[in-house]
Order: structure tokens, then sequence, then C-alpha cells
């Protein structure tokens, strides 16, 4: 049976979106409500993510990634580069 447009606003009344909550830490940067800090790494005023470390280990993996690349006869993006630039 049809349904009125009034019975389907009230319905859908709780469907709308809310805005994303956001907080502003002390360093004044801003990030979702429980989550960490992805900048700096820190959580309700402490550090749980230590960011010069995880950034170290980063361009250690790409570095490894790269050398069993060229290991194996296969080309990386810096090589293909070079070899364009040529």
């Amino acid at each position: 049976m049809r349904v009125n447009r009034s019975k389907t606003g009230k319905r859908r009344s709780h469907h709308g979106l809310s805005a994303a909550r956001v907080t502003t830490d002390k360093a004044g940067s801003t990030h979702l409500r429980h989550r960490v800090n992805l900048e700096t790494g820190m959580y309700r005023g402490r550090v749980v993510i230590d960011i010069v470390e995880a950034k170290k280990r980063e361009q250690r993996r790409l570095a490894r990634k790269q050398r069993d690349l060229r290991a194996s006869g296969q080309a990386t993006n810096e090589d293909t580069a070079k070899t364009e630039s040529k």
C-alpha cells in the first residue's frame, strides 16, 4: 500500500548523517576522536607511536624491497626513471 510523504519522512528522521567528531590536541592539530593522531603519534596526551622510528622502519622496508627486486631482475620505479631520463 502507498505510504504518504509524511509517514516516510517520520520513518527516515533518524537516517541523517552527523558530522565527524574532531578533537584538537595540545600541538594544535586535529584528529578523529578515540584515534591516534598519525602526525604526532600521540593519544590522550601521551606518545603511543614513535613517528621517527616508524619512518626509519618504512625506509628500511622500501630499500629491502628494491634490493630484492633488483636481485630478481625486475626493474624498480627508480631504475625505470633513471633509464628514461638518459
